[in-house]
């Protein structure tokens, strides 16, 4: 490698703890680490990883690095995905069932990733780096476009879920968000021949350096309050017909209400119909004034 690139490869790798130990430390301070702590477990991790590659690399030491950076990126890519989840909970934390349901599809999601990376590792052919390799480059592209599609989502449902683009959790999404673009573009570009790899790992450490700048500015900067859920009556129908879907109304729920009606109904004319009956015996019995005496005088005359 060219001693200038190697220099620059090493400043920018060497600025990583740096900066991810300012977050760590801006984000204790602000008691952020209570609200994203999988987000401040992975900053630490990052510092603990690169006080062991680092010293790793500098020596020379091929094998114990390679497969060292290998199984600390399989657990950053862990942490990554769960940070992922940790933002969607923030995000829809005023409203439950999309909670639930968005909690179920991140569960379906691992597994299918988990799934795809075995099958890869299996299938990889014997002159690759290893079924290892193959296993987390595989995980790792299926976690850097769900980062990608993490950030569009909340630039498109931002103003329907009252997200503000100042909040803690939209920096964190458009960090990783963008750290993925720029790493799947230079992973494209590489694999078409049309950037070295020396390129690819300058821009990529680039990259990186800026999403952690962009995670210290979020963490600096203090988030609004967010917009009550009341006030959102999209996300309120998306929620209510969800609950609707889980909770649904039995088939046979609607029987009692119409034989309550039926029974109201025949009770009313029911009612109606002993009154005429009552009515007409009282009428015919009826003694006018005229007839009274005539009454009389016949049962006078009848007696002995």
């Amino acid at each position: 490698m060219n001693p200038k690139i190697q220099l620059a490869y090493n400043v920018l790798w060497s600025a990583h703890p740096v900066l991810q130990l300012s977050v760590g430390a801006l984000m204790f301070k602000r008691k952020l680490h209570r609200k994203f702590p999988i987000f401040f477990a992975y900053i630490v991790s990052q510092v603990l990883i690169f006080s062991v590659l680092f010293p790793i690399y500098k020596w020379g030491n091929y094998p114990e690095y390679f497969y060292t950076y290998w199984i600390t990126s399989g657990v950053s890519l862990v942490l990554g995905f769960m940070i992922i989840h940790e933002i969607f909970l923030d995000v829809f934390h005023p409203y439950h069932t999309l909670k639930d349901l968005g909690s179920v599809l991140f569960r379906w999601a691992a597994l299918v990733m988990l799934l795809v990376a075995g099958v890869v590792a299996a299938s990889s052919p014997i002159g690759a780096q290893g079924p290892l390799v193959e296993a987390v480059v595989t995980v790792q592209r299926c976690v850097r476009v769900i980062q990608c599609g993490l950030i569009l989502f909340l630039l498109v449902f931002s103003r329907y879920l009252g997200v503000s683009w100042r909040q803690h959790s939209f920096g964190i999404a458009l960090g990783f968000g963008g750290f993925a673009g720029v790493e799947l573009t230079m992973f494209t570009l590489n694999a078409s021949n049309h950037a070295s790899e020396a390129a690819v790992n300058l821009i990529n450490l680039v990259g990186y350096n800026l999403a952690i700048a962009i995670w210290f500015t979020y963490a600096f900067l203090k988030s609004p309050a967010r917009e009550t859920a009341a006030n959102l009556p999209m996300s309120q129908r998306w929620e209510q017909s969800l609950t609707d879907l889980q909770h649904p109304v039995p088939s046979d729920s609607l029987i009692p209400m119409f034989e309550g009606m039926v029974d109201r109904a025949f009770s009313r004319t029911n009612g109606h119909d002993r009154e005429e009956t009552v009515a007409e015996p009282l009428a015919s019995h009826k003694k006018t004034p005229e007839r009274i005496p005539a009454l009389a005088a016949r049962r006078f005359a009848s007696k002995p």
